[in-house]
């Protein structure tokens, strides 16, 4: 029986993955437990940057579960120290410091948000402050002898911003160093992380080695979780991401409109359905005994079910089919008052529909915006005083006043 759990464990901990290094130390961690009971450690470390997670975060979230679900305690590693650097990766220019306290408070949130899906007796929180702090100038200095710069440079974006002449502060290539060292002092077995941490993640490793910790940690990386689109990942400041503290009816929506051919991602990245179930699933959606539409229904109410409840998801489903299959309007329109003869690009943007009114134009020529269910073209038109339904897509709605 435990060889068959073993099996079932080891294929979880595969599922979605973009790459692993060390695979071997993984199973002989995992079959020890199914043997002993003897657990081990995942390491996943977050810089508490922003204040709220999206479902591309919860990806590497739902792989800390399924390792928890076969025998590992989760270390979840708080950058209270390594964000007042912030983590280059990714970045064209230095980024700016953030203060304590807003550190502090997003780590709170994040911890919040986390437990939604981590199992919080299976889970310890770390701050790496607590012995960043501690190691001191010599310490640090020491640290520094273990990389060279000529390797630090072979990094992606380092080598981008080097060569245009771009400014790198010493304290971001220090940063790869302090989060491998994090992993010298947690002695991680395994750490996970996005494929874009992937120099990061081996940094620890790598000092594992140096510091002579006994074990060298196994690297799992996960794939980003493309947005609605297909194309670009999930980022608030893009605005293209799904909140998993939005409002039921939005999380619900905005997964009914990822494409046929992404939901099948977002399955096996997000949903709790075993790989099994979902290859029946996806067999089923392709002869025709499910419609696809089925299918991306299921998984909207388990992901929105999985971030409010059972009751809240249903109250979600049911308000959608009014609005876009009955035509009918939502319940909850928010409302706002506003001046007559107010321009239509500038009412969409007061009313939250539009990000700017240079959008609010481009939507009203794609035809998107509508009032009261009708759809317009006058991108110039101004609103006299009356009541009026603004409209922008199939998800924003606004009532708006005008004096």
């Amino acid at each position: 029986m435990s060889k068959e759990k073993i099996e079932i464990a080891l294929n979880e901990i595969q599922r979605g993955s973009a790459e692993i290094i060390d695979m071997e130390r993984i199973e002989k961690l995992v079959t020890r437990f199914y043997e002993t009971g003897e657990s081990y450690t995942v390491k996943a470390g977050f810089d508490p940057t922003g204040a709220d997670l999206h479902v591309g975060h919860t990806v590497l979230m739902q792989k800390l579960k399924v390792f928890q679900n076969h025998g590992a305690r989760v270390q979840l590693l708080v950058g209270d120290f390594t964000a007042t650097i912030g983590d280059p990766t990714g970045k064209s220019e230095t980024r700016k410091v953030l203060d304590r306290d807003t550190i502090m408070k997003n780590a709170q949130t994040y911890q919040d948000q986390a437990f939604i899906i981590l199992d919080r007796e299976k889970t310890d929180i770390v701050f790496n402050s607590t012995w960043l702090e501690a190691l001191g100038a010599t310490g640090m200095v020491t640290l520094t002898t273990t990389f060279n710069v000529a390797r630090m440079l072979e990094r992606d974006d380092f080598e981008k911003r080097y060569k245009s002449g771009q400014s790198i502060s010493i304290s971001e290539f220090i940063y790869p160093l302090l989060q491998g060292y994090d992993s010298v002092e947690l002695k991680s077995d395994i750490e996970i992380g996005g494929t874009d941490q992937k120099f990061n993640l081996l940094m620890g490793r790598h000092l594992q080695r140096t510091y002579n910790v006994g074990k060298e940690q196994a690297v799992l990386m996960m794939p980003i979780l493309e947005v609605l689109d297909g194309v670009q990942k999930m980022s608030k400041s893009l605005n293209n991401y799904i909140g998993i503290t939005e409002k039921p009816k939005d999380i619900y929506g905005k997964v009914l409109s990822i494409s046929d051919e992404l939901m099948w991602r977002y399955y096996e990245l997000l949903s709790d359905k075993s790989i099994e179930e979902i290859e029946k699933l996806k067999k089923d959606v392709s002869d025709r005994t499910i419609h696809p539409k089925k299918a991306k229904e299921d998984l909207a109410l388990e992901l929105t079910t999985r971030f409010y409840n059972e009751e809240s998801a249903t109250m979600a489903k049911s308000e959608f089919d009014n609005v876009f299959k009955s035509n009918k309007l939502p319940t909850d329109i928010p409302e706002f008052e506003m001046e007559s003869d107010i321009w239509i690009c500038k009412a969409l943007q007061d009313a939250g529909l539009e990000p700017s009114s240079s959008q609010a134009r481009r939507d009203i020529k794609q035809g998107a915006v509508r009032i009261d269910q009708e759809k317009i073209s006058d991108e110039k038109m101004n609103l006299s005083s009356g009541e009026y339904i603004l409209q922008v897509g199939k998800r924003k709605f606004a009532k708006v006043k005008v004096k």
